[in-house]
């Protein structure tokens, strides 16, 4: 029989992104990073007053951080203790919104955190890899954790039986950030996500 499932996100959920993205911007790039309500828009903007960079710009900055300097990227408190212990319950796999030339060095950077799970990259909504990550598992249940309310509801619309949480690890975004509309809990701590998983799947019930 198959194991339950945990597919779990990585930016602000494992490791901490945006503050080293910021700072990175700063040094070689002279830009400002304003991230508010954890929205990129208008978050990226020019020192001598030019109006905020928009998405076609933001992106190669983005992919230049993670071509480049992922080993800024620092582990979020108890994350690799609390999947170790999640794995004694659980199948766990990664699931990253990063281009699939990243995939190799995300598993790698992951793995020198103690985090040694199989990593799946995705571009856009993650309800369609879900739902296929789902078909390859056949899970007697399953669960869902990132940061991002817009992949909580692209989930809840293709795979409704999974569980949704959401979490927001970087303590400089979490506060300006509400919990997600389709997402069946918030919780921004590991120790207290690891507990809300584990009781999920001794439960046996799917959302």
């Amino acid at each position: 029989m198959s194991r339950p499932l945990v597919i779990c996100d990585c930016d602000e959920v494992l490791l901490h992104m945006v503050s080293h993205f910021g700072d990175w911007l700063d040094e070689a790039h002279d830009l400002d990073f304003v991230l508010e309500g954890g929205n990129f828009i208008d978050a990226v903007r020019p020192r001598d007053g030019s109006p905020p960079l928009q998405g076609e710009e933001i992106w190669p900055l983005l992919n230049g951080f993670f071509d480049t300097e992922m080993h800024r990227q620092t582990i979020v408190p108890g994350a690799s203790e609390a999947l170790v212990s999640i794995s004694e319950y659980a199948e766990v796999v990664i699931l990253t919104n990063l281009q699939d030339e990243f995939r190799t060095a995300r598993a790698k950077q992951l793995s020198r955190f103690g985090i040694e799970f199989p990593v799946h990259t995705n571009q856009g909504g993650k309800g369609d890899k879900v739902e296929r990550l789902l078909v390859e598992h056949a899970p007697p249940l399953a669960f869902f954790v990132d940061d991002l309310g817009v992949h909580h509801e692209s989930v809840a619309r293709t795979a409704p039986q999974v569980w949704r949480l959401h979490m927001i690890a970087e303590p400089s975004l979490a506060p300006h950030v509400p919990p997600a509309d389709h997402a069946h809990a918030r919780i921004d701590d590991w120790h207290e996500a690891q507990h809300w998983i584990i009781d999920r799947i001794t439960e046996g019930e799917s959302a």
